[in-house]
This record gives C-alpha cells, sequence and structure tokens, in this order.
C-alpha cells in the first residue's frame, strides 16, 4: 500500500495536526483536492464511480432523476439560440452527457468541463467529443477549482454564445461547505440570464442506508491511495464510515503506533488514531431551501420517489 511519500499530503496533515473527539485524536485531512493529485488516484475514482454498489446507489440514481427531468429543466433555462454548459467537478463526463444530448435538440451548445484533475479532463472530454453534438472548450483555466470560474465564465460568454448553464452534479457539491461554495458560483452567473444544477443525496433519519455507497471494497480502495502516499501499508490501517455532525465520515483507524518521517519532520500516530478522509454533507429539505432563498431570485426542487435525492434549479 505504502508508496513515496506526498509533500503536499504530508504538509497538509502537519499543518492541521490532531483534535480529540472523546479520547480518540483525529487527524482531519478531508479535502477533496488531495484525492486527485495523481493520474491514480483519479483513474482510482473512476473506478469507483463504475463499480457495481456505488453506480447502482450513487450515479445510476441520479441518472433516472435526470433523464425523467431534463427535458422540462430544458424548456426552463433555455432563452436563446446557443448555451455553454460548465460541468463544475466534471469527473469522466458521463454526468453530462444526457443534459448534453437534450440540450442540443434545442439549441447550439458548447460544453466547457471544470475540474481540478487533469487527468478528469481529459476522460470528460474524450466522453463529450464521441457524442459529436456541439463544441468541447479546451483551454488554460479546465484544470480549475472554484475561485476561476467567474473568470471562466467570463470567457465563455460572447456575442453566440451569451447564456451559461453551471452543473454541479454527482454530489460533488456535498464535499463542501455549501455556503462557500455557492458563493463562489453565484459570483460567476449573470442575474436573469445563468442556470444552476446541483444534484445532491439529502439527509433522511436512516444513518445506515446515508453511509451504503461509502461502505464499499472500491472506497477503500480509493481513500486508501491517500494513506499509501503518507506511508502507511494496508496492514496498519482499517476503513471505516459513519454517519456524524450531519454529513458521512469516510476515515481510517490505525491499527498500531506508527512515526511517519518525511524531510526534516515527524508524526507519531498511536494505535486507535483516526484520521478523516473524506466528508459529504446531508443536508434537509427545508435547511436548503432556506439556503437557497439566500442566493437565488428562482429555485426549484426535484426529488426521487423516496426523496433521497434531489436535483435544484437555480436562476440568479
Amino acid at each position: 500500500m505504502a508508496e513515496k511519500i506526498n509533500d503536499l499530503i504530508f504538509k497538509e496533515l502537519i499543518k492541521r495536526g490532531y483534535s480529540l473527539r472523546g479520547n480518540t485524536r483525529i487527524w482531519n485531512i478531508a479535502d477533496s483536492k488531495l484525492w486527485y493529485l495523481t493520474p491514480k488516484q483519479a483513474q482510482a475514482y473512476l473506478d469507483l464511480e463504475n463499480s457495481k454498489g456505488y453506480r447502482e446507489l450513487m450515479f445510476s440514481a441520479e441518472l433516472k432523476m435526470i433523464n425523467k427531468y431534463m427535458p422540462e429543466i430544458s424548456s426552463k433555462i433555455l432563452h436563446g439560440g446557443a448555451v455553454n454548459i460548465i460541468d463544475i467537478g466534471c469527473g469522466g463526463g458521463k454526468k453530462a452527457v444526457v443534459p448534453l444530448e437534450t440540450l442540443h435538440k434545442k439549441a447550439k451548445v458548447r460544453y466547457c468541463p471544470i475540474d481540478i484533475s487533469s487527468h478528469m479532463i481529459t476522460e470528460a472530454i474524450n466522453e463529450i467529443r464521441k457524442l459529436n453534438k456541439g463544441e468541447v472548450v479546451e483551454f488554460q483555466w479546465n484544470i480549475s477549482d472554484f475561485d476561476n470560474l467567474e473568470n471562466i465564465s467570463s470567457l465563455l460568454r460572447d456575442s453566440t454564445y451569451r447564456q451559461n448553464f453551471f452543473m454541479f452534479l454527482g454530489d460533488t457539491i456535498s464535499n463542501f461547505e455549501i455556503h462557500e461554495v455557492l458563493y463562489e458560483v453565484v459570483e460567476a452567473m449573470e442575474e436573469g440570464q445563468d442556470y444552476l444544477l446541483i444534484g445532491l443525496s439529502l439527509a433522511n433519519n436512516k444513518p445506515n442506508e446515508i453511509i451504503k455507497p461509502y461502505n464499499l471494497e472500491s472506497n477503500d480502495k480509493f481513500f486508501g491511495l491517500i494513506l499509501a502516499q503518507l506511508g502507511f501499508e494496508k496492514d496498519e490501517v482499517e476503513f471505516g464510515v459513519r454517519f456524524e455532525n450531519s454529513r458521512v465520515e469516510a476515515f481510517y483507524t490505525i491499527k498500531k503506533d506508527k512515526t511517519l518521517e518525511f524531510s526534516d519532520k515527524s508524526v507519531h500516530f498511536q494505535k486507535g488514531d483516526q484520521i478523516l478522509i473524506g466528508v459529504s454533507y446531508r443536508h434537509k429539505i427545508a435547511d436548503l431551501e432556506k439556503i437557497m432563498k439566500i442566493y437565488f431570485e428562482e429555485y426549484k426542487f426535484y426529488f426521487n420517489e423516496d426523496k433521497t435525492r434531489a436535483l435544484i434549479l437555480c436562476k440568479k
């Protein structure tokens, strides 16, 4: 499991240190920017998306909703002859296929994938180009995070493509503090012109059901690459998932004392320490309603049958 120690991950671990939860030391490096530092990590995420359990519980569930509601959504957002589709956290591009094909029937479309991973960008570009429907934008801003959305939005908007349609699908927004992210997205949107489509899982009273898509071997393979780049062997840690603090928490428990050394620094872990590696927030519908009112002039919720997932169409 252990690989060459990654300087960025190690520095992040030292910078954040640990906090106490009861008598347990919790080392929190739950930052999605650390998930895709290498092509191997990015590919592991794409493998996770395609794994049977995760695909059925997450990807396919959202795809079913997009297929059902995208015709109505497209009729609401299109008010011109051309639209930029800005796919935030594009992954391998599969989340964009149905929206792009639906919009392409009614307007000129230009697809712009945005992701922090160059590997993801390449995969998304190849996936959408195969459809041969509309333009695909490749430029320096593709490999980006939310801080650059305003620049991207301005650069894409021209005399033909006046409108931007932002997509934030696949529970990607759930990996972040929602106010922080929405502020950046709203700043990039033009009032009365642009739309945002959010896809996310909702809170419910069944924590075992909530953690089910994450408590899979494929998640361990994905998140385990971060532990390997810190210097841990597979048999030195144990993967776990829980629902606490209104979020899914993926973590590793240290099975025996271990000291990691890199450059001139060292970190000592005790048996029983936990490394928090990923979080995914779950919001109640009523709370999301309040949040949407803060940022958007108009919004509409679309739900699946048991209201465990939602699509939210937002207009600034």
